[in-house]
């Protein structure tokens, strides 16, 4: 006679159809993830570019002059965000100025918004695609 014992557990193909379907759900969600994880990057990026631009119309109001300098902003030339994923710069004249900053490290994978820029005008002469809306 056999007995009566009942057996618990995971039988190997139970085991392996588990894995499968978290294997599929990874590979579907670590894409987004990094798409998330660069755009969250981008927008250090546009605030830095929008407050250095706000010192550049100070300075304009104190001087009557745009600077190319970011060192007479108080800020190092090029200047490196916080998490050293982009550095702006600045060009221009008395009249005008456009700020870039461009991607550097991890962010330099992000096909497309390797540069972002703003002029003293508000346009942004790479596109719009890159700043979030």
């Amino acid at each position: 006679m056999r007995s009566a014992m009942k057996s618990f557990g995971f039988t190997l193909i139970e085991l392996m159809i588990t894995v499968a379907v978290i294997g599929i759900l990874a590979a579907v969600a670590y894409p987004s993830y990094v798409d998330y994880v660069k755009r969250s990057n981008r927008a250090e990026a546009q605030r830095e570019l929008m407050r250095i631009a706000n010192l550049q119309e100070q300075y304009f109001i104190d001087h009557r002059t745009y600077t190319a300098d970011l060192t007479k902003l108080n800020l190092a030339n090029p200047y490196v965000t916080e998490s050293t994923n982009y550095s702006i710069s600045a060009t221009g004249d008395a009249s005008g100025f456009k700020l870039t900053a461009n991607a550097q490290n991890y962010q330099s994978s992000d096909t497309g918004c390797t540069k972002i820029s703003i002029t003293h005008t508000g346009a942004k002469p790479d596109g719009e695609t890159c700043w979030e809306k």
